[in-house]
């Protein structure tokens, strides 16, 4: 593990409150890290375009959302099996405390919004090279 307590952090602070286990196929998977000044969270959703997502913040809740118009093109196609059909979905994810509102960047490229959330000066994990005297 990164650091004492971590996995508990995560299992805590980035449960998603809308949906606590994947019953709702339609809700794109996530993936959530931490690096020593960032928390990264990275939602895969191919087929948008990143005009599509919408996020906001509110308190300490990010939330993510989508509302996509559906657009019926000339080209049909029949699919035996669709699995990312994503006209509209909302993730929320509980912010820890140590995350810095105010530094969020989020972008979308190849499928994946990835979104980085800075950490406050004061969370950071502190790395020095000590001295062998």
């Amino acid at each position: 593990t990164l650091l004492p307590g971590f996995n508990d952090v995560f299992d805590s602070i980035f449960n998603d409150t809308f949906f606590s286990d994947r019953m709702v196929t339609r809700v794109p998977a996530a993936n959530i890290s931490e690096t020593a000044d960032h928390y990264h969270i990275e939602l895969a959703a191919p087929g948008l375009k990143k005009e599509d997502f919408k996020l906001n913040l509110e308190r300490n809740i990010l939330n993510i959302s989508v509302e996509q118009q559906s657009e019926n093109t000339a080209e049909q196609k029949n699919y035996s099996k669709r699995e990312y059909s994503y006209s509209s979905f909302v993730r929320a994810f509980t912010l820890p405390d140590s995350a810095n509102s105010e530094g969020i960047d989020a972008t979308y490229t190849d499928g994946v919004l990835k979104i980085d959330i800075a950490k406050k000066e004061e969370a950071k994990a502190v790395r020095r090279q000590i001295e062998i005297k």
